[in-house]
């Protein structure tokens, strides 16, 4: 009996080896799908809405999917008078003219006029025909630069090229030739502005331009402007593998800019973003490990020292928010949620397209249920301390 319960336990080894590699599996699978790093469905009815709703954050039907952010009063008054038509061209002129040489912000506001301008922009020709300076305004010279750049890429669509018809790409490389022309005039007129250079990395992205040609413009823009956040993200894009770049050029560039910019600049979100545009992993410890942990600190360190009206820190805190989440720092994660909540246009939601309020809320609310439930154990242990010293 001895010997054959001897054999059978040897045989048992291998079994118990698959079965424990099995489980390792799927807890491996439940992390990922729980913490938003795998496959499956982002889910609503996660579990979480009642402890988001309980710590006072926004239901999905109340997220803001047009902006990252809230938008200034007097830009949302602006763009609302833009869209009525008419001489609504006279609040986009006056937005812009109150900017100033702010280069941040002015570089975000013609982002929402072109915006707009590439979905009608009969507005645009009247500031053209009537305003004072007529086709020489420097102001709506960027607008029309940088709408031409918008409309050849909705044109072109989001698919991935296979999906894109041929039709849609001479479309999209005949506008963005055309937008070359728009954008030297607007340089011409506005020499120490950084925009239209932000605006020719769009360009030189579609029509592909070689790195030597791209490293002539960035010396151009940063010779204006060097720690400019929009210019650094464009030129991340650039980089990147889907696109003229690679993983290793991508977060060579990411790497170096953050380590060079001044606190405040908002540029420790390129090391994030590199990593998120190339993560391919579905293992939720690439997101953990002590080099993301310290990329995620270094950004809470630049969101704490920035212009709290700086044009994209919340572009910053929504990243932060989800790594934070993801390295299970609920808490820290739930700070960042209530400063960019009720606004979900941003990476990492961005990309899930009509779902990003989804992604967006199963993220969040896996957070707020870790912090309501740490808070609710927290109470039982205290009141059962206090129990046992009475």
């Amino acid at each position: 009996m001895t010997v054959l319960l001897w054999i059978l336990g040897i045989l048992a080894v291998p079994t118990l080896i698959f079965v424990l590699w099995l489980g390792g599996v799927f807890v491996k699978e439940f992390i990922a799908q729980t913490r938003g790093t795998g496959g499956g469905e982002d889910g609503e009815g996660d579990g979480g809405a009642e402890a988001a709703e309980q710590l006072g954050l926004l239901p999905a039907e109340r997220q803001n999917t047009e902006y990252a952010g809230p938008l200034p009063d007097d830009w949302e008054a602006a763009l609302n008078t833009v869209r009525g038509g008419g001489d609504g061209w006279k609040a986009a002129a006056g937005l812009l003219r109150d900017i100033g040489r702010d280069w941040e912000s002015r570089s975000c506001a013609v982002n929402l006029l072109a915006k707009l301008a590439a979905e009608d922009d009969s507005w645009l020709l009247a500031w053209e025909a009537d305003g004072p300076d007529g086709p020489d305004d420097p102001d709506a010279a960027m607008v029309r630069a940088k709408s031409t750049v918008n409309l050849a890429w909705n044109i072109r669509g989001s698919q991935r090229a296979d999906n894109t018809t041929g039709e849609q790409f001479a479309g999209f490389h005949r506008l963005l030739q055309r937008s070359r022309e728009e954008i030297a005039r607007a340089a011409a007129l506005s020499p120490d502005d950084p925009t239209p250079y932000i605006t020719e990395i769009w360009t030189a992205l579609g029509l592909g331009y070689p790195h030597s040609e791209m490293d002539r413009l960035w010396s151009e823009l940063t010779a204006r402007d060097p720690h400019h956040y929009e210019a650094h993200f464009s030129a991340l894009q650039y980089w990147c593998k889907k696109w003229r770049g690679s993983e290793e050029l991508a977060t060579g560039f990411a790497e170096r800019a953050a380590a060079s910019a001044p606190l405040g600049s908002l540029l420790t979100a390129l090391p994030l973003i590199a990593h998120f545009e190339h993560d391919e992993s579905d293992d939720v410890e690439a997101d953990r490990t002590p080099e993301m942990i310290a990329r995620v600190n270094a950004g809470l360190a630049d969101a704490a020292a920035a212009d709290p009206a700086h044009p994209r820190l919340s572009e910053l805190r929504h990243l932060l928010a989800y790594y934070l989440s993801l390295q299970d720092r609920d808490e820290a994660a739930i700070e960042q949620f209530r400063l960019v909540d009720g606004h979900v246009n941003a990476l990492p939601w961005r990309y899930r397209g009509t779902r990003m309020t989804a992604r967006y809320c199963h993220i969040r609310n896996l957070s707020a249920q870790a912090v309501v439930s740490a808070a609710a154990e927290q109470q039982a242990t205290a009141a059962g301390a206090g129990a046992g010293a009475s």
